[in-house]
C-alpha cells in the first residue's frame, strides 16, 4: 500500500508538471498582469480572436463585441452550463454537496482531460464539481450531467431548453462535455449570457476561482486551466476549452472596485492568445468604463391626485437607482427624466406603477425604474363618505 501511496504521489507532481509545461501555464506566461492597464477601444479591436464580446456582468450591457453571433463550437467553456444545472440542482434539493456518485461505464469513457474515472468509483458531487470546474474534466462533467438528469441525453435535452430560456439563440448543445462534435455549437454573445447567469451562484464563484486543488486524498492533483484567475488581479472564474475544432477559447471574469465583468474569446490559434484576449478585454473595461450610482430627484417625484378616492392624494416611492456604467469621467453628465401620471382613479393598489424615471447620457438610455404608489387609496362610496363624516364630526 506504501508502495501505491508513492506511485499516487508521483503521478500527481507528474500532472502539475505536465499542466505548468503543456500550454495552459507556460513559462513565459507566469506573470502578473498590472492592475492598471489602460487598453484604448482601437487596442481592444486587434484582439487575437475569432470572436469576443465584452459584458457587463451585474446589467449585462454588451461593452464590445466583434464577430459575437457566429456560431462556432465552445469546447469546454460548455461545461459553464453543465455547472449552472448542477447548481441549479443543488439548490432545489435534487442533489446534495455530500452525496455520493457512482461513475458509469459512460462517463468513465470520456477522453481528454480527465480525472481517470474508474466505472463504479464513487466520488463526491462536490469534488466532481471542483474536477470539472478547476480542471476541466470530461469524466467529472458527464458523471455531474448524470447524476443531475440520469442519462447524458436527458441532460442534454435539459441544457438546450435552458439555453433558450435565456435568450441563447444561436446555441446548440449535443454533449455536456464540450468535445467536438456535429452541430455542436455557441457564439461569443451566448457565452456571455450563459457565464453572467452562472456568475449569479457565488457558490459556484468559489469553485472557479480556486488556483490548486487535489482530490482523493492528494493523489489526484488539480490545476485551473484559466491561467488569469492566478494572474490577473479580481479574476473569479470562469472557464477554459480547447479542441481541434474550437481552437483555443476562454470565458473570463472579473470584479474591481464593484464593477463585474465577463470577457469572451472564441477561436483562438493558441493558449496565449486566448489569454491575451481576455486579458485586453477586461483591462479595457476596467480602463475605459466606471460605476456611477445617481441620486433619485426627490423634489420632481410628488405627491398625485387621486379621483373619487378615500384620499386626495396618493405619496410615491421609488427604489434606489441601480449603479449605471459609463465612461470613466462621465458620471456627472448623466440625465434624468421624471415622468407622472397627472392624477389617478381610485381605487389605487401599494405598489401599482404611477410613473418612471429613466436615466440616459447622451442620448442613450441607461436604465428606467418604475415610480410607485407608496400607499393604498380605496374608492370613495357611500358609506366611505358616511364614515368620513362621522370622524370629523366626532373630532
Amino acid at each position: 500500500m506504501k508502495i501505491l501511496g508513492c506511485v499516487g504521489m508521483m503521478l500527481a507532481a507528474l500532472f502539475c508538471l505536465t499542466a505548468f509545461t503543456s500550454g495552459v501555464v507556460s513559462a513565459e506566461e507566469m506573470t502578473d498582469y498590472p492592475v492598471d492597464a489602460v487598453v484604448t477601444e482601437a487596442e481592444v479591436m486587434a484582439v487575437p480572436a475569432r470572436s469576443a464580446l465584452l459584458m457587463d456582468a451585474q446589467s449585462g450591457r454588451v461593452l464590445f463585441e466583434q464577430n459575437a453571433d457566429e456560431p462556432m463550437p465552445p469546447a469546454s467553456i460548455t461545461k459553464i452550463m453543465t455547472l449552472l444545472l448542477t447548481f441549479e440542482a443543488l439548490e432545489d434539493g435534487t442533489l446534495t454537496p455530500g452525496q455520493m456518485i457512482t461513475a458509469s461505464e459512460h462517463a468513465a469513457s470520456m477522453g481528454g482531460t480527465q480525472i481517470w474515472l474508474e466505472p463504479g468509483e464513487e466520488m463526491a458531487l462536490e469534488d466532481l464539481i471542483k474536477a470539472t470546474a478547476i480542471n476541466s474534466a470530461n469524466d467529472a462533467a458527464m458523471a455531474l450531467a448524470e447524476a443531475v438528469s440520469g442519462s447524458e441525453m436527458a441532460f442534454v435535452e435539459a441544457m438546450n431548453q435552458r439555453a433558450a430560456s435565456l435568450g441563447m439563440t444561436g446555441t446548440h448543445f449535443v454533449n455536456p462535455t464540450g468535445l467536438d462534435a456535429e452541430g455542436h455549437l455557441s457564439t461569443a454573445r451566448d457565452i456571455a449570457i450563459m457565464s453572467r447567469e452562472l456568475m449569479s451562484h457565488p457558490e459556484a464563484l468559489a469553485y472557479t476561482s480556486i488556483w490548486m486543488d487535489s482530490l482523493r486524498g492528494g493523489e489526484t492533483a488539480l490545476v485551473n486551466t484559466n491561467k488569469l484567475v492566478r494572474y490577473y488581479s479580481g479574476c473569479n472564474g470562469l472557464k477554459t476549452g480547447t479542441t481541434d475544432g474550437a481552437g483555443s477559447c476562454l470565458s473570463a471574469t472579473a470584479v474591481r472596485d464593484g464593477l463585474s465583468l465577463v470577457a469572451v474569446s472564441m477561436g483562438s490559434p493558441t493558449s496565449a492568445e486566448r489569454f491575451e484576449s481576455c486579458r485586453l478585454l477586461l483591462d479595457y473595461g476596467f480602463s475605459a468604463f466606471e460605476e456611477a450610482a445617481p441620486s433619485l430627484p426627490a423634489e420632481e417625484i410628488t405627491d398625485i391626485p387621486v379621483l373619487r378616492g378615500t384620499a386626495r392624494q396618493v405619496p410615491v416611492t421609488a427604489e434606489a437607482a441601480p449603479s449605471l456604467l459609463v465612461p470613466k469621467g462621465r458620471s456627472g453628465d448623466i440625465t434624468h427624466e421624471v415622468t407622472l401620471a397627472e392624477d389617478l382613479e381610485a381605487p389605487v393598489e401599494q405598489g401599482q406603477i404611477v410613473g418612471s424615471i429613466s436615466f440616459s447620457l447622451d442620448g442613450e438610455e441607461l436604465c428606467e425604474i418604475p415610480l410607485l404608489a407608496a400607499e393604498s387609496v380605496s374608492r370613495m362610496d357611500f358609506w366611505a363618505a358616511f364614515r368620513m363624516l362621522w370622524y370629523q364630526l366626532l373630532s
